[in-house]
């Protein structure tokens, strides 16, 4: 069997991952996608010649969410017959995902070039980025199902798109599309779904172009600044700065505005 997550990596320091279980429309609750998924993050973020990464999904789907025939208690999915055991899978399962994007310095920019419903949108919401195909499709459809956002996307969404029109998604569970996605600041961009791996690279490309250790940091901080407060902000700022100023890089991006020529970042 074919590995459920492929990963590549370029000359430009862009990694490709992605999700590759197009016969079942990806679905990231299997736990095995589970520990690829979180497999491929450890290797990108510990490689110094990752700048920024893309996820996308093979095949007509990003991610359908969960595994259906999968949701039946006691089927080998997250639900269980004892309601403990169920937690306890949900905790180390999916929700290290999550916890997982979280944690990250890479940034990652989705590639939706499909439908992305229920854990599926939450995933793409795990990202930083998101570019999504025409055909493209959004649902966080949990409540059609008679259950819950049981891998963060209660705390996902609204950070995207504001609290009404997470609410209005979450618990209507209804889908839109890409158009859509847009226009509620859901997406960064919408692209014809032929250019969409094309375009997520000029995407990636605009942040690669950066020296790696300040865009890595940058990501940290706009992650962690959600949660705290301006002092602890500016706190963090400055001690990341004193690191960025004593980086190779600085020095080459500052000699060369002053020298009006295109600067070459080393990584160091």
């Amino acid at each position: 069997m074919d590995s459920p997550v492929l990963y590549s990596l370029d000359a430009d320091g862009i990694a490709t991952i992605t999700l590759n279980r197009p016969e079942l429309r990806n679905p990231i609750s299997d736990l095995d996608l589970i520990e690829a998924l979180l497999d491929t993050l450890a290797k990108m973020e510990d490689d110094p010649k990752v700048r920024v990464a893309i996820l996308t999904g093979a095949g007509t789907a990003f991610s359908a969410g969960g595994n259906l025939k999968a949701m039946l208690p006691d089927s080998g999915g997250l639900n269980a017959s004892l309601p403990a055991r169920t937690r306890r899978n949900y905790k180390s399962g999916i929700q290290r995902l999550p916890l997982a994007f979280a944690a990250l310095e890479v940034p990652v920019i989705a590639a939706v070039n499909g439908p992305a419903i229920g854990a599926g949108l939450d995933l793409a919401c795990m990202c930083d980025l998101r570019v999504a195909g025409e055909s493209a499709k959004f649902a966080e459809s949990f409540v059609k199902l008679g259950i819950i956002p049981g891998d963060g996307g209660a705390w996902l969404i609204q950070r995207i798109v504001g609290f009404s029109k997470a609410a209005e998604l979450t618990l209507t569970g209804e889908t839109i599309d890409a158009a859509e996605a847009l226009k509620i600041g859901l997406v960064n961009q919408v692209v014809p779904d032929g250019e969409l791996m094309e375009a997520a690279r000029a995407f990636a490309l605009r942040i690669a172009c950066n020296p790696g250790f300040a865009v890595r940091m940058a990501k940290r901080l706009i992650w962690d600044a959600q949660s705290m407060s301006i002092g602890q902000v500016l706190e963090m700022s400055a001690a990341m700065q004193a690191v960025a100023h004593a980086t190779k890089d600085n020095a080459e991006a500052v000699g060369a505005f002053l020298e009006k020529r295109k600067p070459v970042f080393k990584g160091d």
